[in-house]
């Protein structure tokens, strides 16, 4: 049995599975390239190490995944070679209760600063600048 006919064999089986391509199938990323230029960037961990994106992973593998601010801490549960709907992806990893918990306060801080009117890591506009030079202006002759 040639190298490639091995590898098909053995993805097909669901024993081991491309790193990028289960990001992808676990619907973490839209597109496999943007699964593996995060992993070439240090986004993803895999059991607490950098890893590549043609790494072979298996079910129990620990991935650690930082996206958009936000912080996975997952176990991988089962391999899908194809992308499923979000509800069957889902059973694809099992997230800790602490990242679970430090993930929604995160998206709770985010919709209370939208909703306060806080928009993170925008500039100032035009009405914005000027009441800054207007408070600098009151703060300098005081």
């Amino acid at each position: 049995m040639t190298r490639h006919a091995h590898d098909e064999q053995e993805e097909s089986s669901g024993t081991r599975m491309r790193l990028d391509k289960w990001l992808w199938a676990a619907r973490f990323f839209k597109t496999r390239a943007l699964a593996t230029e995060a992993i070439n960037g240090g986004k993803i961990h895999l059991n607490g190490q950098r890893a590549k994106p043609g790494k072979e992973i298996g079910t129990g593998a620990r991935l650690q995944i930082s996206k958009d601010q936000y912080l996975w801490d997952i176990t991988v549960t089962a391999l899908n070679a194809q992308r499923r709907p979000a509800s069957e992806a889902a059973l694809l990893y099992e997230e800790t209760p602490e990242s679970r918990a430090k993930r929604q306060t995160e998206v709770d801080r985010r919709k209370l600063d939208r909703e306060m009117g806080v928009q993170p890591d925008q500039r100032p506009d035009k009405k914005d600048r000027r009441v800054i030079h207007r408070f600098k202006r009151e703060m300098g002759e005081a």
